[in-house]
């Protein structure tokens, strides 16, 4: 049979349909006959369309319209099961899969398109007013709907909102030396010792829950940072590996936390070389939820803002340590760190520091000035030369 333009239709079928449009179909790759996703009012435009087909799959650009008729919640299982994910980030994947990406749950992925996207991240904003968890919700999206891409399922990435994925980090807030103290004793003498190496080791709550005695060189001060056992959603910790391999470091402690050390380690430390460092009052790991309730109570007492949270300790630590002199290289050992970018989103520079640059700057330029007065008429007029004056 001969079309309208006298081609032989040997690529395609063509069919007119009791209602007179016209219905086309082709064979893919696979050689299954797969039909347009719509009528056409005329052979002519019917013709265009199987056309423009033929032209994909001889490019190699023709995609299974089927491909991507797979549900969102079954390919987003399958996508988190296949990556070896730290725990906690598994975890977290979960809670915003569960708490914040509902609205895609029930779609095929071919149906998740970009103004669903927009619509969805602008009700989010608007109804939640959560920025960080948005943007973190949308990069996990962006993430697993790239894979449908790299995976053929879908043509083109649906997250296109420019800016979209990134956080804002708010300034970091830190306490003074008379503040750390008093949150020391505030929050209980089983727990002093955790504050003060979070503040001066410094030390993440993961690292710190991973101390075991054999760990601590009383004589040398030292504590080796070998593990961290981050506590998951449901309350248990898993053992696991330091947040990078930076994080695997010793860390030499100042000589006023001796006694503290000691103490601790005399009154409640778990016995033998592996007994943890930080127990409860039954000598089980510590609880996150138990040792929260004795931070917020802590930090109620001592006047601290609603938003301090222990992690701040680790910027008190930073901002301290460079004040005493320490390079950026030497915070980011301390602290174990591996790049300079992380390591610079806890240098602080408050007001208090600014006023001690300016102290600096202002001391700096009257010896400069004084030292210039003393000079003779003719070093002072050679010097006036060199400035061009």
């Amino acid at each position: 049979m001969a079309n309208s333009r006298g081609r032989r239709r040997r690529f395609v079928a063509i069919r007119r349909l009791p209602s007179g449009r016209y219905q086309a179909r082709y064979p893919g790759p696979d050689g299954v006959m797969r039909p347009a996703p719509e009528t056409f009012a005329t052979v002519a435009d019917a013709d265009d369309w199987l056309a423009e087909k033929q032209t994909e799959i001889r490019r190699g650009d023709w995609r299974d319209p089927e491909a991507g008729s797979v549900s969102f919640r079954t390919y987003v299982d399958k996508w988190v099961e296949e990556r070896e994910l730290a725990p906690l980030t598994k975890d977290l994947y979960r809670y915003l899969l569960d708490k914040h990406l509902t609205t895609f749950a029930d779609l095929d992925l071919d149906e998740i398109t970009a103004p669903r996207v927009r619509e969805w991240r602008a009700e989010r904003l608007r109804d939640t007013g959560a920025k960080t968890i948005t943007a973190k919700a949308y990069r996990l999206l962006k993430a697993v709907m790239e894979t449908a891409v790299d995976n053929e399922l879908i043509q083109r990435n649906p997250c296109r909102i420019k800016g979209a994925g990134k956080e804002k980090a708010a300034e970091r807030r830190i306490a003074t030396v008379a503040q750390v103290d008093a949150l020391a004793e505030a929050v209980g003498m089983r727990w002093r010792l955790m504050v003060y190496l979070g503040a001066y080791g410094p030390m993440r709550p993961e690292e710190l829950a991973g101390l075991r005695r054999r760990d601590v060189d009383l004589d040398t001060l030292r504590i080796r940072v070998r593990l961290a056992e981050p506590e998951r959603m449901n309350g248990r910790r898993v053992q696991g590996d330091t947040k990078s391999e930076a994080g695997t470091r010793t860390v030499i402690l100042p000589a006023f936390l001796r006694r503290e050390l000691r103490w601790h380690l005399e009154s409640f430390a778990a016995s033998g070389p592996e007994g943890l460092l930080f127990v409860g009052e039954k000598g089980a790991p510590f609880r996150r939820s138990t040792f929260g309730r004795r931070w917020r109570k802590a930090r109620e007492v001592v006047g601290m803002p609603e938003g301090f949270r222990f992690y701040d300790l680790r910027h008190t630590g930073h901002t301290l340590s460079t004040r005493s002199g320490a390079t950026l290289k030497d915070t980011m050992v301390r602290a174990g760190q591996s790049s300079e970018k992380a390591a610079l989103i806890y240098q602080h520079s408050d007001e208090e520091r600014q006023e001690e640059v300016a102290a600096g700057l202002d001391a700096t330029v009257r010896r400069a000035r004084a030292a210039a007065a003393e000079k003779s008429p003719e070093e002072r007029s050679g010097t006036n030369l060199a400035r061009g004056e």
